[in-house]
């Protein structure tokens, strides 16, 4: 199989966000990334870097209203380009999961590739913020994510008590179960009764 890396490019812009995203897959998870919102830079970073998905995200927002558009245009326009990078998800793993602790917050992901997205989300947190960047939004990233991305996503916040931690443990969760699942197999077929996803 030529094992090439997998690159989606996505443009898009509205009257509340302008979004530049490049993501190539099977590579160094080195990331460039601007979206105004420093905790939610720091999230992005960490997805990059644990899933080996290298990202430039260059996000301009209204960020005078507050962060919700800008975190969910990034998460639709993220979700649009690994659908590209993925293709037609063929020779792929496709089923990831990941526990991952932060501290003493543990947070579990379970993904399927399947082009049936599904977000399940039971995460606690509780305060309002880390930062600039409002908590609530993680669920809402993450069903934007998913849903473009056509992904089966079960994320699920076991404990922890420092909300920095819990985010942080589900972004690297994500990332890590994200890894597997997008990781070619051993023989380049479609993991797949029906013979495509």
């Amino acid at each position: 199989m030529d094992k090439k890396i997998r690159t989606g490019e996505v443009v898009r812009k509205t009257k509340e966000t302008d979004i530049y995203i490049l993501v190539k897959l099977d590579d160094k998870g080195i990331s460039d990334i601007d979206t105004g919102i420093g905790f939610f830079n720091h999230m992005l970073t960490a997805l990059s870097k644990h899933s080996g998905i290298s990202m430039i995200i260059k996000v301009k927002g209204d960020l005078e209203v507050d962060c919700h558009h800008t975190i969910e245009d990034t998460g639709i326009a993220l979700g649009q380009a690994l659908y590209k990078a993925l293709e037609d998800k063929s020779g792929i793993i496709r089923y990831g999961t990941s526990y991952i602790p932060m501290d003493e917050s543990l947070a579990m992901c379970s993904l399927d590739l399947s082009n049936r997205p599904f977000l399940v989300f039971n995460c606690g947190f509780t305060n309002q913020n880390c930062g600039s960047y409002d908590l609530c939004m993680t669920e809402e990233f993450f069903r934007a994510f998913s849903f473009n991305a056509g992904i089966t996503m079960h994320i699920n916040l076991l404990y922890g008590t420092n909300d920095h931690h819990k985010a942080e443990a589900v972004y690297k969760a994500v990332a890590h179960a994200l890894k597997i699942a997008a990781s070619y197999n051993t023989d380049g077929s479609t993991l797949s009764t029906k013979g495509v996803l």
